[in-house]
């Protein structure tokens, strides 16, 4: 059976005042304006720029070496008597080629770096339109708490200054003026932590938002329709190939293989040509061009630490894959049980059970300002809808918390 819940509805929010001056701005265009202004992000541009500058370096071939030599060339016999002299240079030149195939794994290497760097951005561009659209509806809720614990605080302190401007004759219209007076007290230290919470809730908006925490930010009532989530493969399915902590995972093990690689390959040496031109005149002038190739016999060093290091790593890279993966398992499975609970259980109650329950609050402050309720039910009537708002808006903001961290999971927004 297909369950459908609608939360916040637009008969709820119309009877919300208004909290600040500021124009009302709808969430997704707060979170269009988190995703361009939020400072957090240039760290992530940055990082990407910085992977790209370690491929090109990684691409990079050695500069040569440069040798110049002067001096005086001096013969003498075998006698040690002096024959002639004259002046004498040379010009040597150095170059270092990495051995075949070393310079394309360095640079598949921090090609991976760069996709892990990109995929960071991309992470935490989604993690912050989601917190961006938690932190909305928290102050949507938040809206309508104030409002309702207001509504009935000054409804119990209006009728306490009331009774209490009275002479009561007896004890028990006394009393009543009393119990009244205290609930009064008691709700408006409710409605003044309502207020304190939407406040809070602006504060971390607008810090998201790169605005000053005072900033009077009003969000505009929107209406959300929550639907329970798709089967549990189809998430499993779509978490497997868009989850960014899994993908992060498979580019570390292929990144990590690039490694083990390297290090095999770094069991050849480097090759070092050394191209030379040597020229001297006393009696005669002589020249000598000629080119010489360097190159270290791997006898005693085989590389075998830095093989082992990387295998060894690699094969940690595979097991946190695994653990990874169990862990988005688990995850997306506490997430979809949670969203379909919650959706199911919004899903009782009728369309306008906060209308009724501040309609029905409104009734009872009529009758017994009447005389024609007793107090206790005048009282329950009105705590009871206090009660029932925060249940609903309990509920309504746990489906939405558990929807938003399924669509971080899986990577797909959900069908509405």
């Amino acid at each position: 059976m297909k369950l459908s819940a609608r939360i916040f509805c637009p008969f709820v929010f119309s009877l919300l005042p208004a909290f600040s001056m500021a124009e009302p701005v709808s969430v997704n265009s707060l979170v269009l304006k988190a995703l361009v202004t939020h400072p957090e992000l240039g760290f992530y541009e940055a990082q990407i720029d910085v992977a790209k500058g370690g491929k090109t370096k990684a691409g990079e071939i050695k500069n040569p070496d440069m040798m110049i030599g002067v001096g005086n060339w001096r013969l003498r016999d075998l006698a040690t008597n002096y024959v002639t002299d004259g002046p004498t240079w040379a010009v040597q030149l150095t170059q270092t080629f990495d051995w075949p195939g070393r310079l394309t794994l360095r640079k598949a290497i921090a090609q991976k770096d760069i996709e892990l760097a990109q995929l960071g951005f991309n992470q935490f561009r989604a993690a912050l339109a989601g917190r961006v659209r938690s932190i909305a509806w928290k102050l949507l809720a938040a809206q309508e708490q104030t409002r309702a614990a207001d509504e009935v605080a000054k409804r119990f302190q209006s009728l306490a200054d009331v009774l209490l401007q009275r002479d009561p004759a007896g004890a028990a219209p006394r009393l009543e003026a009393r119990i009244i007076q205290a609930s009064a007290l008691t709700l408006g230290a409710e409605a003044t932590l309502a207020r304190n919470e939407l406040a809070a809730a602006r504060f971390e908006l607008n810090q998201l938002l790169g605005l000053k925490a005072d900033n009077p930010l009003e969000i505009s009532m929107e209406t959300l329709s929550l639907t329970p989530p798709p089967p549990l493969e189809s998430l499993m399915a779509e978490a497997r190939r868009k989850n960014f902590a899994l993908r992060a995972r498979f580019l570390d093990v292929e990144q990590q293989g690039y490694h083990v690689a390297l290090a095999k390959n770094e069991r050849w040496p480097s090759i070092t040509v050394q191209p030379y031109i040597q020229k001297q005149t006393t009696l005669t002038r002589e020249t000598q061009v000629g080119i010489g190739v360097s190159i270290p016999l791997p006898l005693w060093n085989r590389n075998k630490g830095a093989i082992d290091a990387a295998q060894a790593k690699q094969v940690q890279a595979e097991v946190m894959l695994t653990a990874q993966m169990r862990q988005l398992e688990r995850d997306v499975a506490a997430q979809a049980s949670h969203y379909r609970i919650h959706v199911e259980e919004l899903a009782k109650w009728p369309a306008d059970t906060l209308d009724s329950f501040r309609k029905a609050a409104a009734e009872a402050d009529e009758h017994y300002r009447l005389g024609a309720l007793p107090l206790s039910t005048y009282t329950e009537l009105q705590r009871q809808y206090i009660s029932s708002v925060k249940a609903v808006l309990t509920s309504q903001m746990g489906a939405v918390e558990a929807r938003l961290q399924l669509e971080q999971l899986t990577g797909t927004a959900l069908a509405q």
